[in-house]
């Protein structure tokens, strides 16, 4: 049971994190895939990073290119799942990295093949995509690192004072 309250309590901050004022794409969700990929039943590695981001959409709009956003979304929990049997800091943080920047390759793809006007489909309309995204890659990795550290130190430290934490969750054969 505390496991379950667990993971809602991490939908629900999560949604909460999307929905308060916050600087452009300073976000839990990569932090919140890679955990979910780590920590929880291999069963939900996908099902809570979407589902907070669909919760979260709802109140904040959908959008055009949204299929793009929660498609990395699904690639980094396949990130976190490599974690679950690599942990380490390094590791972590390579994770976390390379889980930003497959955000930022992948969600700047879709703007660029989404976009009718902002930017041509040609190479130099993509790399002009790439170039105007790279001041939000900033908040991208700043957020990132932010969210892994406080999820991932927020778990190993409430294993200390919640028993059932420490069991490790079904399905971590990856």
């Amino acid at each position: 049971m505390a496991r379950y309250l667990f993971t809602i309590t991490l939908i629900a901050l999560a949604v909460l994190s999307r929905l308060i004022p916050h600087p452009p794409n300073f976000a839990p969700i990569t932090a919140l895939a890679l955990f979910s990929g780590v920590y929880l039943d291999k069963k939900y590695t996908f099902i809570v990073p979407l589902v907070a981001m669909l919760i979260s959409d709802y109140f904040l709009g959908f959008y055009t290119g949204m299929a793009w956003v929660y498609a990395s979304f699904i690639a980094i929990g396949f990130i976190g799942l490599w974690l679950r049997n690599h942990r380490g800091i390094g590791q972590t943080i390579g994770a976390t990295l390379v889980g930003s920047i497959l955000f930022f390759v992948v969600t700047n793809f879709g703007v660029w093949v989404s976009s009718k006007v902002a930017y041509p489909h040609t190479v130099d309309g993509l790399i002009a995509c790439y170039v105007a995204a790279i001041p939000f890659f900033r908040n991208t990795l700043l957020g990132d690192f932010f969210y892994v550290a406080a999820l991932f130190g927020a778990y190993e430290l409430g294993k200390r004072y919640i028993p059932a934490l420490k069991i490790q969750p079904t399905g971590t054969e990856v």
